[in-house]
């Protein structure tokens, strides 16, 4: 009665009548008539098991058939949770091979390690495969993973329209949730309907948050499948059925249909059964009766069915129970008869997974144990990945069984990144397996066999696998561990562990507990300058530089050498990398220089391997090169160690590059990149959970919607850093304010900016960011005409001044031409020509083109108006090829106000008013007639997001701040262009 989705061209539910739903099905059709006009839609069925979710789903399949929508449906199974993103691929497998062809080479490579079909067509030599057939090994960062699936979406919705059903999602692996978590975030830009099905009580808070997060975020719905009442149950028992019979099977079941269904078909009293499990007694006495009346052979099959697979070929089942393809086939024809099992394709399924359950628990224990031992060689024997193998082999695999360790170690380094939770449980069911031996000693290789690393080393693969999962205390715990079980006077790999807790300490924001531990293994050290003592003073150093506490990070720089003959190769580079940070802090220009040069040197000539082992040195490298303004050289740098870091594994590092890379684009000018990079930097950070490299990545993601304009996503994005809570006390925390500050100015909101200002000011900052919050200062109080107020603050830029960096100090320059505008408009524009020249130097465009348009608004002030014009013309230029919409909103304006006229952006008329593009004008209008975003958002058929972002290019382009402001603008400008044409 509750049926599987079929394929096209069957009926629902096996033919079972649908009865009631109305309000369901209703929001089906809307659904569907949503995306089938270019809106994205999503839905989820939420109900207790047997309440008639798949059979739901199978209406709307049959509804999306209808529309002509192509269809894709999978389901996650029980007795494979850990199968990475086995619903989705479960759902497109199947149709990869057919849409190969509209896939560019490099969707494909993301896609090749995750879906088997895209595997086999890369293996063929086909373009993306790497040199000798077969998938890129370089692993795949989750995020990219996610963003190739939702441009796979939008490839397979182009003809149509796509409707993609995942059920019984309580199931589902970490990773597919993840994904799914993604895909609300980041709707398909296409006509895609994707529709869920869980049981509340089994689903994890991640799913039921990604719920919830729809409904706020892409107008999602939630729908409740309840019971039936007592005349729906009459209503689907037909009047064959007695009304006494009836209420029996309606009490009995509670309406719930599987339950219905399964007491029905038993025809036996309702009081068979004993209290405990998963069902009613009463539905699992039913089901065992069905099974009981099935043929030995039959019930054989049946049950190794079960210990398959949710969907499984005949051999498989065959290889299970150790009998012929003949008697197998046999076995499934009565199976089918019976309607325990459904073909599908050359396969078959369960009619429900309460079935299969049943099938699964009706075997004996031991029985089961040997069968997942038998499919595992029938795997192993036909070829299948250890991922597939891996499942079977964890649960009948024996202690020191090299062969079992080494699969399921294949197995979870397939999966590091992709599906790293899976990878994690496969790693901890290997050191289950690994006889007891020391903990230091690799397993010897048998002959022909794999040679195994120790139970040291996996357990240490085990805390990055964990902490790249976003599960950073578990990670952190295992790294510990590790410290525990290695003797006393292994300093090496001591040192290696306690570096890697450190960092989990780290990214836990719990900086004291990581400065604890690295002091307690150096205190265990006899030599504190021995090489092993070297990695851990590295993270004391990055501790301290994180508190801008540059003097401690000095000291502990000054006790170790710059290079040792014992040292390995990394380690010259790794500390070379760390000095120039500290001597920018204390004004030590040319040492600062000099050492960035050096160290410059040294990684440009590394081999990656070398990198590899001190990416978190690396990334303080890169940080210098930013503050001391070499930003094309850090974005380059930047880059580099983004590709080693996810070519190693080390995901949790990413966000810190990628959000260092945001800010170097965005000095360069460079904003479409540099969105790019900070929006990656945040999803990173998302997935891995740690509280400060999300702040870490909002606030640059911040200050780059800033940039660009989208002050309000700016605004939003810095409140939801500082709301986190984390970093109090740190540079990365004071930043996070910083950017709040800076978006409000944006906004156009002065005061409410001067008291952010001056909340940022107060945390420890860089000497730039000082800088930056006097310039900003000095520029709101000219604006508020208060010139002894605003030379204060330029007064207290000289504290931040840093001889030798003139990139640097071009800020002060800047600070000053904003005081001087009120009392010398000409002195004022000849300190901001010599910050403009400053800057211009350094390659900062934004800051450039600042400069230049401080610099024609004091001309016109002076009444230069020539000179006025060149000055905001170049501005204008500067930010139009920036892409930095409100600051290029604002020249437009000032070379306005001196009588320039200035054509829509390259001189192209969009024939609407203001030089809206057509969806603009759109919202514009819809503001007009007084909608909210919602109700924008639903007239529209997009996301409230996209309003809000073309809302922030609307009030960029009518140079307002308010949806009153619009309302005057649009007016207004329409009743020019009326007169004009009268």
């Amino acid at each position: 009665m509750e049926g599987r989705t079929t394929r096209q061209g069957t009926a629902p539910g096996n033919g079972v009548p649908l009865v009631g739903r109305r309000s369901v099905l209703r929001e089906f059709e809307e659904a569907l008539d949503a995306a089938a006009s270019a809106s994205f839609r999503f839905l989820a069925l939420v109900g207790e098991p047997g309440a008639g979710k798949t059979r739901l789903l199978s209406e709307l399949s049959a509804a999306a058939d209808a529309r002509k929508l192509s269809l894709l449906s999978g389901r996650a199974a029980e007795f494979e949770q850990e199968m990475p993103f086995g619903a989705i691929v479960d759902a497109l497998d199947d149709h990869l091979e057919d849409h190969f062809p509209d896939l560019n080479p490099a969707t494909v490579r993301l896609l090749a390690p995750v879906f088997p079909a895209l595997s086999t067509v890369l293996g063929d030599g086909l373009p993306g495969a790497a040199p000798g057939g077969g998938p890129e090994t370089t692993p795949v960062a989750r995020y990219q993973l996610y963003r190739a699936v939702r441009h796979l979406l939008e490839e397979l919705a182009a003809p149509s329209g796509l409707v993609l059903i995942v059920d019984d999602v309580h199931w589902a692996d970490d990773a597919t949730i993840e994904l799914l978590d993604h895909l609300v975030r980041h709707p398909p830009r296409a006509r895609v309907l994707i529709a869920l099905a869980y049981r509340p009580a089994q689903a994890s808070a991640r799913l039921a948050a990604l719920v919830q997060a729809s409904v706020q975020a892409v107008g999602g719905h939630r729908l409740s499948v309840e019971p039936l009442t007592e005349s729906e149950v009459a209503e689907l028992l037909g009047p064959q059925v007695s009304g006494a019979r009836c209420r029996e099977l309606y009490k009995a079941s509670g309406g719930n249909p599987f339950y219905l269904e399964a007491l029905a078909r038993s025809r036996e009293p309702l009081t068979a059964g004993e209290p405990g499990g998963d069902l009613p007694p009463a539905v699992r006495a039913a089901l065992q009766l069905e099974l009981s009346g099935l043929s030995p052979n039959a019930l054989l099959i049946a049950q190794s069915a079960a210990v398959a697979a949710d969907e499984f070929p005949p051999l498989l089942a065959a290889a299970a129970a150790e009998v012929g393809e003949e008697t197998a086939l046999a076995a499934l024809d009565e199976l089918v008869a019976r309607d325990i099992v459904r073909p599908r394709a050359e396969r078959f399924r369960f009619r429900h997974p309460l079935v299969r359950h049943a099938a699964y628990r009706s075997a004996a224990a031991g029985w089961r144990l040997a069968a997942h031992g038998r499919i595992a060689a029938y795997l192993t024997e036909i070829g299948a990945p250890a991922a597939v193998r891996a499942r079977h082999i964890e649960r009948s695999g024996r202690a020191g069984d090299r062969v079992a360790i080494a699969t399921l170690v294949e197995a979870a380094r397939a999966f590091a990144t992709q599906a790293p939770a899976t990878a994690a449980h496969w790693l901890q069911s290997a050191l289950r397996l690994m006889p007891e031996t020391r903990p230091e000693t690799p397993l010897p290789a048998e002959p022909g066999g794999p040679v195994l690393p120790s139970r040291l080393e996996l357990m240490m693969e085990l805390a990055q696998v964990q902490t790249v999962g976003g599960h950073l205390t578990e990670g952190r715990e295992t790294a510990r561990n590790v410290l525990k079980m290695l003797p006393e006077d292994d300093y090496e790999r001591r040192a290696r562990a306690a570096r890697l807790a450190a960092l989990m300490e780290r990214q836990l924001d719990r900086p004291h507990e990581a400065r604890a531990l690295l002091l307690d293994e150096l205190r265990r050290m006899p030599d504190p300058r021995s090489p092993a003592a070297v990695p851990l003073r590295m993270r004391l150093v990055a501790e301290r530089m994180m508190r801008i506490d540059f003097r401690a990070a000095q000291a502990v720089l000054d006790l170790m050498p710059d290079d040792s003959e014992d040292w390995e190769p990394g380690l010259k580079l790794a500390v070379a990398a760390l000095r120039p940070m500290p001597a920018l802090a204390a004004g030590r220009i040319e040492d600062a220089l000099r050492y960035l040069e050096a160290a410059g040197v040294l990684v440009d000539a590394a081999p990656d391997e070398h990198l590899a082992e001190w990416m978190d040195a690396i990334a303080w490298l890169c940080w210098a090169s930013t503050f001391m303004g070499h930003f094309l050289s850090a974005a380059d740098r930047f880059q580099r160690a983004v590709t080693v870091a996810r070519a190693t594994g080390q995901l949790y590092i990413v966000t810190n590059l990628r959000a260092g890379q945001a800010r170097a684009y965005g000095m360069l000018g460079r904003l479409e990149e540099a969105a790019g990079a900070a929006e990656e930097a945040v999803e990173e950070a998302r997935l891995l959970n740690s509280g400060q490299q999300l702040v870490f990545a909002l606030t640059q993601q911040s200050l780059v919607a800033g940039w660009s304009g989208d002050d309000d996503s700016a605004l939003r994005l810095a409140e939801e850093a500082i709301e986190i809570g984390a970093g109090v006390g740190e540079w990365w925390g004071s930043m996070a304010r910083y950017a709040r500050a800076m978006a409000l100015i944006g906004l156009g909101r002065p005061d409410d900016a001067a008291g952010a200002v001056q909340a940022a000011f107060g945390g420890p900052l860089d000497q730039r960011t000082h800088l930056s919050l006097c310039e900003t200062m000095a520029g709101l109080e000219a604006g508020r005409g208060r010139a002894d107020e605003a030379m204060e603050w330029v007064k207290r830029t000289e504290g931040f001044v840093i001889p030798g960096m003139e990139a640097h100090n071009a800020l002060a320059h800047l600070a000053r031409a904003h005081a001087l505008q009120l009392t010398d408009p000409a002195e004022a524009a000849r300190e901001a020509l010599t910050a403009a020249e400053m800057f211009e130097t350094a390659g900062h465009q934004i800051e450039t083109g600042r400069a230049r348009l401080r610099a024609g608004t004091a001309y016109a002030e002076a009444d230069d108006r020539a000179a006025a014009r060149e000055q905001l013309r170049t501005a204008a230029g500067i930010f139009s090829g920036c892409g930095a919409r409100t600051l290029h909103a604002q020249a437009v304006r000032e070379q306005r106000r001196i009588g320039v006229r200035v054509p829509t952006k390259g001189g192209r008329s969009s024939g609407l008013p203001g030089g809206l593009s057509k969806r603009e004008y759109e919202v514009a209008t819809l503001v007009v007639e007084g909608c909210s975003n919602s109700q924008i958002a639903e007239r529209l058929f997009v996301s409230i997001r996209t309003v809000e972002t073309h809302l922030s290019h609307i009030f960029a382009k009518f140079g307002v701040n308010s949806r009153v402001g619009v309302v005057s603008a649009l007016t207004r400008t329409e009743a020019d262009a009326d007169g004009q044409g009268g």
